[in-house]
């Protein structure tokens, strides 16, 4: 309970504020190792001619890197008979716009991929307001070879293989669509495949849960993103104007 939380001098909360201080730049400092470590993991070459549906026609994995060497993909939870995309995967995308052009600067372009047809993704995109690019997967394998979609028949196996581990789809309702993270090279060689993340690996990336984290009630969750909401659904949320309105 905050009520009971203690109450000292400034000259104690000093005392101990530069002992937590001690603690974050050891976890700085492991952040750091942990980031060398993931660019040091091996490379996977991307063998198979994946094809996707986007507002300037088809286009290969190759073209989203729009003359980048560097690709990160988000694998965005919409699926072909969804109404609107994941709560949780519109929650991060809300933080994508604003870094954009930052990334980009250091050669990275940005994409998010959903199984959605691409009318349902603009549709979708148009309402909540987003300007990174978005592009359908819906005729490829792309989501299934990257472990973030899986068919009726393999969830009927009882087996299906999410962040790099078996889950059993009797213990646990493990939907059509799960949430991630890719990232390709590209060179003379080709494309390769040099890291992905699940579940809570992207979690970093929400600069609102990392901003929260700092004050007394933290996230504020009776369970994991309970209170959080498309943005246009808060009691509070004003009507987002779309930047191609007339």
């Amino acid at each position: 309970m905050l009520q009971d939380h203690p109450i000292v001098t400034r000259e104690a909360w000093l005392a101990a504020r530069k002992a937590l201080l001690e603690k974050e730049k050891e976890h700085t400092k492991a952040r750091d190792q942990l980031n060398e470590q993931r660019r040091a993991l091996p490379w996977v070459k991307v063998e198979k001619a994946y094809v996707f549906d986007t507002p300037a026609g088809k286009k290969s994995l190759g073209d989203l890197f729009d003359g980048k060497t560097q690709l990160i993909v988000n694998h965005f939870m919409l699926g072909p008979d969804w109404e609107a995309g994941c709560v949780g995967c519109s929650f991060g995308a809300d933080h994508i716009d604003a870094a954009l052009v930052h990334v980009q600067q250091a050669d990275a372009s940005f994409v998010a991929i959903s199984r959605a047809p691409l009318p349902q993704i603009e549709a979708y995109k148009q309402r909540m307001g987003w300007r990174f690019p978005w592009v359908s997967s819906y005729d490829s394998d792309f989501n299934y070879d990257f472990h973030v979609s899986f068919r009726k028949e393999d969830l009927a196996k009882g087996k299906v293989f999410y962040n790099f581990r078996e889950l059993d789809t009797a213990d646990s309702a493990i939907p059509e669509e799960l949430p991630g993270l890719s990232v390709f090279y590209r060179d003379h060689r080709g494309i390769f495949h040099t890291y992905s993340t699940y579940a809570r690996g992207y979690e970093e990336v929400l600069t609102a849960f990392m901003i929260l984290d700092r004050v007394p009630k933290g996230r504020n969750e009776s369970s994991i993103m309970n209170w959080v909401k498309r943005h246009d659904e808060y009691e509070s949320a004003q009507p987002h104007a779309c930047c191609c309105a007339s």
